[in-house]
């Protein structure tokens, strides 16, 4: 059945005839072999594509819709003829030709039509039929024919010096490749193949896409081409699919019309144990299956619909259609014994016996879909576009006539009954807009598609509900707390996973880089995220602090009754035989200094980091120039003592007055010293400055041990020059041991180290030089006796 006739006529009005080509039918190569004599032929069938039937029942609701209006094209009514457009080059020009000719046998270059109007022509499912169609259409000198194609949009077919009078109904689908890589993104589908036709619009489409994928990092596991000639079975049983099945890759992206990719529709379901998850562009009805033989479904697939206005009134038409409402038309009586599966059973009782109070709607949608498709929106938008060309053309008060119908077809735009705007300037067409669907199969064998998302390209941008999907990846993610790190010369989809540098962690899957934490924050254990840190010091509460304190304030005790002690037996003579004044001042500077070793403990503070280094540093210089001052005297007089200590002291006052005028110690931070916490420490201000008071009283110890050391031999009593001697060892010993301890340090194990080094100095000088005096003060007072020191120096003598 090549051509089907609907005429839908007003009595006695003039007829304008519109000549539509849809791919109804279908020429069905069977796998299986029939036995003839000695050979084994294929069989081939006839079989109706039923979906596609919508698009011929949309042409007629349109042209009745019109031919009812009593304002558009008043007195003249619109009729059709339907053409069959197989899938095939040979039998596209067979319909083409047959319409050209007008009669059952084809005679090229001579028209036997009726004397009807043909004034424009809607075909074109695919961009390979506009094609071809246009370009005979050209040839055979009909170009003023207006070519209306329904197919998806093809810059191919912009070119206005090839197709003049083809008119893209469509509307331009060129960011469609942007949606489909945000659907890959969106679930995380980085390995996926493709398929695509293989034409000049495929091409296009590859290019796109896979730029699009590289910005993304999603990776093409593979890419087939389909061949557009007329499909068989077979190749897609040894071929195609095999091939794309056998990939590991789970996701498979379809870009391709109906017709083209027949062999995916025709694939046996058997041969397939491996599930994917199919995602399909606008043109290509993943619910379309073959009714003759069984056929790989496409469950759980994805498909972008274009987003269209619902038009008033066509699922009610579609109800209302019924063979005996209308028995002259044998094509619907046909079309009804296949989609109920009564033809065999029925077709010589005719059609009362079949179903008779069945309608569409009960069609299950792989067979029929009571929404209009796309395809059959741009159908109905034709059909009114050439019923507003006309009617200008009316107005005008021009003669009706196909070789005047161009000049005003391409202005045309006008509001659909939808309420959309539909414009013939290709330039003026808007960019489609596609809801996401889900192909899903209900327990009760029910078949339907869910929207899911949508893709708005004006906002470049996918919104659509997350559920448990499959994993289409190469590598395994990365999980928070590592990165990728890609392999060298394989693609950017193939990568390990590396644990993030110290300090950096990844809060997310599969990210390039790790990032640091901010100063105040720390990685937990998992490197997913980052912790606050804890702000801390050497806090007087806590167990070390207050162990460090109790000592220095029991040192500091002790050192007081020690200077209690020789103020009270000040009249003694081993009290006197000791230089007293300088024996007051050392004690008094030894208490001082082991005091101010508080000033180290408890959150710092301006007037702490101000006091603490100089007020230590001013009064252990007076105890260490102090301690061999006491037997200088043996060596000059004692005012000359005093002056040394006075000499040496005062020059460490001036170097810290240099130090607190330039460049005093604040209170600081350290937020590097210890991972997961802050130090609060007193920052020294200038270290040049802090270095030479630490110097200096390096350099006053090195001396002060000198002296004593020189002093070791001459006379006294009770061993003083031993203690001093060995006092003056310890302490040097102390601060040689304080500064590469104090380097190496951080934190708040700086501050103990320093304490830990006061105490320790200023604890040697009392232990060594006043606890044996005050042993035999107060222990053995018989040794403290004029005669006796007189007759132990005379010994020694």
């Amino acid at each position: 059945q090549e051509a089907f006739l609907y005429l839908h006529l007003e009595e006695n009005s003039p007829l304008i005839i519109i000549p539509p080509f849809f791919s109804i039918m279908h020429v069905q190569i069977s796998p299986g072999l029939k036995t003839w004599g000695h050979f084994f032929l294929h069989y081939s069938l006839i079989e109706w594509l039923h979906k596609n039937y919508q698009q011929a029942l949309t042409i007629r609701f349109a042209v009745e819709e019109i031919n009812r209006d009593p304002v558009l094209l008043p007195n003249i009514s619109l009729g059709f003829y339907v053409y069959n457009a197989y899938h095939s080059d040979e039998r596209t020009l067979e319909s083409s030709l047959r319409w050209l000719t007008g009669e059952g046998k084809l005679v090229p270059n001579f028209s036997c039509r009726r004397q009807d109007k043909s004034v424009a022509v809607i075909g074109g499912a695919t961009s390979a039929l506009s094609v071809q169609m246009g370009t005979l259409l050209e040839l055979y000198n009909f170009p003023q024919v207006g070519f209306l194609s329904f197919g998806p949009f093809d810059s191919i077919l912009s070119d206005k010096a090839q197709f003049p009078s083809l008119y893209q109904m469509a509307p331009r689908d060129s960011s469609l490749y942007r949606g489909i890589v945000q659907v890959l993104v969106h679930f995380k589908w980085t390995w996926i193949g493709l398929v695509t036709t293989d034409d000049l619009r495929g091409e296009e489409f590859l290019r796109a896409v896979t730029g699009e994928m590289a910005k993304h990092d999603v990776c093409a596991a593979f890419t087939e081409k389909v061949p557009v000639s007329e499909r068989r079975h077979e190749e897609s049983e040894l071929t195609f699919m095999p091939r794309i099945m056998a990939s590991p890759s789970r996701v498979i992206v379809i870009h391709g019309d109906t017709d083209s990719l027949m062999i995916l529709r025709y694939s046996q379901i058997f041969l397939f144990s491996t599930l994917k998850v199919w995602i399909a562009t606008s043109h290509w009805d993943i619910t379309m299956r073959s009714s003759t033989f069984e056929s790989y479904n496409f469950y759980g697939a994805l498909t972008f619909k274009y987003l269209t206005s619902e038009v008033p009134g066509f699922k009610s038409f579609l109800n209302s259609i019924k063979p005996n409402k209308d028995p002259e038309d044998i094509v619907l009586k046909d079309f009804w014994l296949s989609v109920f599966w009564c033809k065999k059973r029925y077709d010589d009782l005719g059609q009362e016996n079949c179903a008779p109070n069945a309608t569409l709607e009960a069609l299950p949608i792989f067979v029929f879909d009571m929404t209009m498709s796309g395809l059959s929106y741009t159908i109905y938008n034709a059909v009114y576009a050439v019923a507003w060309a006309l009617h200008e053309m009316l107005l005008t008060k021009s003669e009706i006539a196909s070789e005047k119908l161009h000049s005003f077809l391409k202005d045309i735009h006008f509001n659909n009954s939808a309420g959309d705007l539909v414009f013939m300037d290709e330039k003026r067409s808007s960019e489609a807009q596609y809801d996401i669907q889900n192909y899903m199969s209900l327990p009760n064998d029910t078949e339907l598609l869910v929207k899911v998302g949508h893709f708005i390209p004006i906002q470049s941008c996918f919104r659509g509900q997350t559920s448990l999907t499959p994993q289409s990846v190469f590598s395994e993610s990365c999980h928070p707390g590592y990165r990728k790190t890609i392999e060298e010369g394989k693609p950017v989809c193939c990568f390990i996973c590396s644990q993030c540098p110290e300090g950096e962690v990844s809060t997310q899957t599969d990210v390039d880089h790790c990032e640091k934490c901010p100063e105040d924050e720390y990685p937990n254990k998992e490197i997913d995220h980052c912790l606050s840190k804890v702000v801390t010091f050497l806090d007087i509460t806590e167990p070390l602090g207050m162990t460090l304190a109790l000592t220095a304030v029991s040192f500091s005790f002790l050192t007081a009754l020690v200077l209690w002690v020789f103020i009270k037996f000040r009249d003694t003579p081993i009290v006197k035989a000791n230089n007293r004044a300088l024996s007051y001042i050392l004690l008094i500077s030894l208490t001082f200094c082991l005091l101010c070793s508080l000033l180290f403990l408890g959150r710092p503070t301006a007037t702490t980091c101000f006091l603490r280094q100089t007020t230590f540093g001013v009064v252990f210089t007076v105890a260490v120039v102090t301690t061999p001052g006491r037997r200088i005297r043996t060596w000059m007089q004692s005012r000359m003592s005093n002056s040394v200590v006075l000499i040496f002291s005062g020059v460490q006052v001036i170097l810290c007055g240099i130090w607190l005028g330039t460049s005093p110690p604040f209170p600081d931070t350290d937020p590097h010293s210890e991972s997961s916490h802050i130090i609060i420490k007193c920052n020294e201000g200038s270290d040049f400055a802090f270095y030479s008071f630490l110097g200096y009283m390096g350099f006053l110890a090195l001396g002060s041990f000198t002296v004593a050391f020189l002093a070791r031999n001459l006379p006294d009593t009770f061993n003083e020059a031993k203690f001093i001697t060995f006092s003056m060892l310890v302490f040097c010993s102390v601060w040689v041991s304080f500064l590469p301890m104090y380097q190496s340090t951080r934190g708040k194990a700086m501050v103990v180290v320093e304490i830990f080094s006061i105490l320790a100095s200023s604890a040697g000088l009392l232990g060594c030089i006043f606890i044996p005096k005050c042993h035999v003060i107060l222990l053995r007072p018989e040794r403290n006796i004029q005669e006796q020191i007189k007759k132990k120096v005379h010994s020694k003598g």
